[in-house]
């Protein structure tokens, strides 16, 4: 069995859709940090649960973090749905999500960057996957 690719595009029906770019927000963030107006104790704030899911479950990017510059980022996966059962607001691998995408119907996930050296944290994207859900018809009763 082949490996399964992180690229949701791929996946067919459970493949992302509604997808949120944050990069506008992200480039906002930066020059108010840049300028002054923000500490950088305000942007480096992730908290302990979120570096560790980035220690074990966060795929490693190539762009350096924007305020340390020490190290790659990594980027977690946070599913949320109400179909999910315990899986729904805990960070999921790559493998792990195309798994639910394949499974569920309509869930949502969160990309976060996280630097594991400065704490920076930003939401990334944002996007449904998994199986699309059928519409339901409704009868409607003569009078």
């Amino acid at each position: 069995m082949a490996a399964p690719s992180p690229d949701p595009a791929t996946w067919g029906e459970a493949a992302a859709r509604q997808v949120v770019d944050y990069s506008l927000r992200r480039r906002a963030r930066l020059a108010e940090v840049n300028s002054g107006r923000i500490g950088i104790g305000e942007v480096c704030d992730a908290n302990p649960y979120l570096l560790t899911a980035a220690e074990f479950h966060g795929a490693p990017s190539d762009i350096s973090c924007p305020i340390c510059r020490k190290e790659n980022l990594t980027l977690v996966s946070w599913v949320f749905g109400d179909r999910l059962g315990q899986a729904s607001g805990s960070a999921r691998s790559a493998a792990e999500l195309e798994q639910l995408a394949r499974k569920h119907t309509d869930f949502s996930v969160h990309v976060v960057e996280v630097c594991r050296s400065c704490h920076w944290n930003h939401l990334v994207r944002s996007y449904v996957s998994g199986l699309k859900s059928q519409p339901t018809r409704t009868r409607k009763m003569a009078k």
